[in-house]
């Protein structure tokens, strides 16, 4: 009788536990469609397809998870206001605002324009153990985050130039002002 009651414990533990996992993850569906907050739509090619619309760094990066060697990369000095986005689909990546000189030979970012915009993955790669940072959009890889950042996040986005195309905040406006025109015409 002990040992029934005591299974019976469990199961309606367990239950609870399940309930409350969904109801938390009910929560935050909810709360990320209150906030309108749009996740990328995925982006799905073939390696040849890819090839077409890449140049070969470009590929070398994104797609087969290369890097670019250090100091090489257009963007590890380049300090202009403006936005970075995914080399491979278009998907904004990182804010010129959070930008920082790590002295690493590689643009470093303090976090990403949006956290849904990237994704973190274990990498193992070399007898190493980092995390790897993608785009949430095309899969593509950037470069690898570190908890050696400044504050308030302690992070650094140390991402491969390659993998990214800068728009400036005068671009940025005009591209904005040139489509609220062409929408009301």
């Amino acid at each position: 009788m002990m040992k029934r009651n005591l299974i019976s414990f469990y199961w309606i533990i367990l239950m609870m536990v399940g309930f409350n996992a969904c109801k938390h993850e009910t929560q935050k569906t909810t709360e990320m469609k209150e906030r309108k907050i749009q996740l990328p739509e995925k982006v799905v090619k073939t390696d040849e397809e890819w090839k077409k619309v890449l140049t070969p760094e470009q590929y070398y990066i994104l797609r087969k998870k290369g890097t670019e060697r250090p100091g090489s990369g257009l963007y590890d000095q380049f300090f202009v206001e403006g936005k970075y986005y995914c080399a491979g689909c278009g998907n904004e990546l990182f804010d010129s605002g959070t930008k920082f000189d790590a002295g690493c030979g590689w643009p470093s970012f303090s976090e990403p324009a949006a956290k849904h915009n990237v994704e973190e993955h274990k990498d193992l790669s070399f007898g190493m153990v980092r995390t790897e940072v993608v785009c949430s959009k095309c899969g593509g890889h950037l470069g690898h985050v570190f908890n050696d950042g400044p504050p308030p996040t302690g992070l650094r986005y140390c991402i491969n130039s390659d993998a990214l195309v800068f728009k400036s905040a005068v671009q940025i406006r005009n591209e904005t002002d040139s489509a609220n025109i062409q929408s009301n015409h």
